[in-house]
């Protein structure tokens, strides 16, 4: 179950994708090759896969929270020690039409990066 805003979404996550992305301020090589660098911190980013079968009605529940045109969320995700919240952008959502039913559509393999917008480590 995924937590967006404070709004629990029953989803299956088939994968879980973590990353630590080390953000400079600055870093510039010298002259001898030496390396020099302000490190602003390092963000924690996610990016899940959901998993097919998800209740239709849910399911566009969900795509509709993940594509609101908002700066930021707090999202709630799996984390080293149980659940791991930070404030994050969504970008990359995609998925794909599975099948098409009378008027009902189906879809699967849906992809969302939660990108940090403060560092999880400083």
């Amino acid at each position: 179950m995924l937590i967006i805003d404070g709004e629990k979404f029953k989803v299956d996550v088939l994968s879980c994708k973590r990353t630590a992305d080390f953000l400079d301020k600055h870093a510039k090589r010298t002259e001898n090759g030496d390396l020099k660098r302000e490190l602003i911190g390092v963000y924690f980013n996610y990016k899940l896969t959901i998993a097919p079968g998800i209740d239709r009605a849910e399911y566009s529940r969900f795509w509709d929270k993940i594509t609101e045109p908002e700066e930021f969320h707090t999202v709630t995700v799996p984390g080293t020690d149980g659940d791991y919240t930070f404030m994050a952008y969504f970008s990359n959502i995609g998925d794909e039409l599975l099948l098409q039913r009378g008027k009902a559509n189906y879809w699967k393999g849906l992809t969302i990066n939660f990108i940090a917008k403060t560092p999880a480590r400083f």
